[in-house]
């Protein structure tokens, strides 16, 4: 071997697979999770539930239940814990799951399955990334949003100093099992929550998915779960598909497109102390930056005028006695900080066609806030 130079580069990959199932029945004999538990071949697995989910959908517990009693690598009864954003204020959740991962020997060749809705599925996504450096983990998220955006992701992470995710990591899970029937124990505000990350990423990447939004919006808001599933559906796939083809899974590079709106919407959550939820912010936030994208002349009104009437068609708030807070502009910096090096913020030119920017005036921000109001 040559010893002789003092620097050396060596580049490497890793193949990974990302795996996302749809099932209506996953703890049947031989359907998803079966299938999934012989390709992973796990020695023990833990099993965490949201409360929320334990609490609204005994029949679901039931099965779950049944399912851990016949598969043997299950090591004890399902690990109940609190759901909601404020399980991520606090190292508690991820405290008890790290204890359940000792006390019940979990190794790097077992298996976490989490059970819930995003906020459980980051911090137990989080919990399991850092036991042992990693441990694989199967995500069955609960709720719309998770369902259509989170829960598909590569990201995990907890609250911190009163600032969203500031603690987390990227750790992407072995597969992703959505049951839509799930939603169907939601209360109205949870079941249309995941619609406005569904708009989001059609204005972004899909205008045929706007337009079955916009057709179906009186269907979604009669808690028609075909016309559910096939919103989520797509929105799934179109955030899957970003992932793992856009380049930049782990979001080393400037742009964040999947977080239009986003800026705003997560200090907003902050300033609330989490009353208003992930899903209703989204929908503030997008109204704001499409307006924004307006008077920054990059957007025709008409586009921001259809978006805004479609969120509050589907029963979203675009405004909230917040956004006069001054602190609201301090979310542009902690983006900018979550984001590293200069800002970069997604405007939109047109349907399909989003646009960068690395400035944006607090005029124009309380000129498209002044309009909400």
């Amino acid at each position: 071997m040559n010893t002789d130079n003092d620097s050396m580069d060596a580049p490497f990959s890793i193949q990974w697979t990302h795996r996302l199932r749809f099932s209506v029945n996953p703890f049947a004999k031989h359907d998803v999770l079966d299938t999934l538990c012989k390709e992973l071949l796990p020695i023990k697995i833990l099993v965490v539930v949201d409360d929320g989910l334990a609490e609204s959908n005994q029949a679901f517990i039931d099965s779950l239940h049944a399912w851990c009693s016949r598969t043997e690598q299950v090591c004890a009864s399902p690990l109940v814990v609190a759901g909601g954003e404020k399980t991520k204020n606090s190292f508690d959740t991820v405290d008890l799951i790290l204890e359940a991962v000792n006390t019940y020997s979990i190794c790097r060749k077992s298996c976490i399955i989490a059970i819930g809705g995003g906020a459980v599925l980051d911090a137990v996504g989080f919990a399991a990334s850092i036991a042992h450096r990693g441990v694989p983990i199967i995500r069955m998220p609960s709720t719309s949003l998770s369902q259509g955006d989170s829960g598909v992701g590569v990201k995990n992470g907890i609250n911190h100093f009163g600032k969203k995710n500031f603690i987390g990591t990227f750790n992407p899970p072995f597969a992703v099992v959505n049951d839509i029937t799930l939603l169907k124990s939601l209360p109205d505000e949870h079941w249309r929550a995941g619609l406005s990350e569904a708009i989001k990423v059609a204005l972004i990447k899909d205008s045929d998915l706007f337009d079955e939004i916009t057709t179906n919006a009186d269907a979604l808001n009669n808690r028609d779960i075909k016309a559910m599933e096939s919103v989520l559906k797509q929105s799934a796939l179109l955030h899957l598909q970003h992932i793992t083809n856009g380049g930049d899974p782990f979001e080393t590079l400037e742009s964040r497109p999947l977080d239009f709106g986003h800026w705003s919407a997560h200090k907003l959550e902050q300033l609330t102390d989490y009353e208003v939820s992930h899903g209703d912010a989204v929908a503030i936030g997008l109204s704001i930056d499409l307006l924004c994208s307006v008077k920054l002349g990059t957007l025709n009104e008409d586009i921001a005028s259809r978006t805004i009437s479609l969120l509050k068609q589907l029963g979203f708030p675009t405004m909230h006695t917040e956004l006069s807070n001054p602190e609201l502009l301090l979310g542009i910096e902690e983006f900018r900080q979550h984001l590293g090096g200069r800002l970069t913020l997604l405007m939109l030119k047109d349907m399909q066609e989003p646009v960068d920017i690395h400035e944006l005036d607090a005029s124009i921000v309380r000129q498209a806030i002044a309009e909400l109001m």
